[in-house]
């Protein structure tokens, strides 16, 4: 339970929170956001996204940084310290006012199918992992268990308890009990990669098709059955949107905690092939978007992509019928894709923060990157989303200065 200082840190840094939350700018974030997602004339959003995942985050962010002494309200002091710096950046992120306490539902992506994914560590620091893969031969696809939806609901109140004694009234508390196949879990390729490795998985399209589609069916199926289940015991609300950006539009309701029972076709998701990358449209389509297909079309509207360059396969992707949004990634082809998506869905413009923010840092370099492409794009309804930033060598106020470089480039164009 939480300590005197626990309560201390937590009570303090939740009130600065809920003053910047409740500043007149978030929203006219939240209308620029519904605006730009309801493919309506708007200002393009800015936003830099980062995460204890990135490289430079634990040396700003990391436990030796942080006051609270029990671990789990670590996470919600991180969170807050995070939130607070990212409203510093001065980009269109919008501050919720609330604290989520997600509900214990297992073990996260390792064991979600029943086989425990495994990795390879890195022979050096700061190197790459490699799979290790637990689905070795063809049957062991027979150990696949469904994946369904269930919550500890004495592990969850125990966290509401704790948080709650933690904060006081000092700020809302919201309960997120939404399943585990979201996001990256429903995609099917990023979890099914890991269990039978990337390599392999591209070498069965050729060399065992028939046992892949099998594997991929269930998988399917497995998604299907466990966002149901969450739907019909009442486990869906409205802070289970996804998009990997602001889920603001006029079609869907917008965010709010504890907002009772919602159905998929009620939110956002967010869907992704990352790993097909390399592959080829027709492969792309047969291997992964046929099976995705189902799962999106559930959903009441759907963001694709995330870091693969889907500048061949948007033509494939019309396929899905709720489709709102569509990642073009620093190794997309910006003009090709803006031919392509026209003002028809979201241009999701995710620059090189390599060229950004992550090498020498050239104001004049990232304003004229801007400025090609917000011309490029003049026929789509463009947000520019920094993300990935995996170093700012040591100056943490690049991203402040990036997101203002955007905004005068913005300016500039007429927006």
């Amino acid at each position: 339970m939480p300590t005197d200082r626990d309560k201390s840190v937590l009570r303090r840094l939740a009130a600065q929170y809920m003053e910047l939350a409740a500043l007149p700018i978030q929203d006219e974030r939240r209308c620029q956001w519904s605006d730009h997602f309801s493919l309506k004339p708007a200002r393009p959003p800015v936003m830099a996204s980062f995460g204890m995942w990135n490289k430079w985050c634990p040396g700003v962010f990391g436990d030796p940084f942080m006051e609270c002494e029990n671990p789990e309200l670590r996470e919600y002091e991180r969170f807050i310290k995070m939130a607070i710096f990212q409203h510093e950046i001065g980009d269109d992120t919008i501050l919720e006012p609330w604290l989520t306490v997600a509900a214990s539902t297992g073990d996260g992506w390792g064991g979600l199918w029943g086989i425990l994914s495994k990795q390879i560590p890195p022979e050096t620091p700061d190197g790459a992992w490699k799979y290790d893969p637990a689905l070795a031969e063809y049957e062991d696809a027979a150990k696949l268990e469904v994946p369904h939806h269930f919550i500890d609901e004495a592990d969850t109140q125990r966290r509401i308890e704790m948080l709650s004694e933690a904060v006081g009234d000092t700020i809302p508390i919201n309960i997120s009990r939404a399943p585990r196949c979201l996001g990256f879990a429903n995609d099917i390729i990023t979890i099914l990669c890991f269990l039978r490795g990337l390599e392999q998985v591209m070498t069965d399209m050729y060399e065992n098709p028939e046992w892949l589609h099998g594997v991929l069916a269930f998988m399917r199926d497995g998604v299907l059955t466990n966002q149901s289940e969450a739907e019909a015991a009442g486990d869906l609300s409205l802070t289970c949107h996804s998009n990997q950006a602001m889920t603001y539009c006029d079609e869907l309701e917008w965010p709010a905690a504890n907002s009772g029972p919602r159905k998929l076709n009620q939110l956002w998701e967010f869907c992704a092939a990352q790993e097909m990358t390399l592959v080829s449209p027709a492969q792309h389509n047969e291997f992964v978007l046929q099976y995705q297909l189902p799962i999106m079309s559930r959903f009441g509207l759907v963001h694709y992509g995330c870091c693969e360059d889907l500048t061949r396969k948007i033509d494939i992707l019309r396929q899905i019928p709720n489709l709102r949004s569509i990642a073009v990634t620093p190794s997309a082809d910006v003009f090709k894709c803006a031919e392509q998506i026209q003002d028809k869905y979201v241009y999701s413009w995710r620059p090189n923060p390599t060229d950004m923010v992550c090498a020498a840092f050239e104001p004049d370099r990232i304003a004229s990157t801007i400025r090609q492409t917000i011309e490029a794009t003049r026929n789509c309804h463009l947000h520019n989303h920094l993300k990935d930033v995996e170093t700012l060598c040591g100056d943490t106020d690049r991203l402040r200065k990036w997101t203002q470089i955007v905004k005068t480039e913005l300016d500039k164009a007429g927006y």
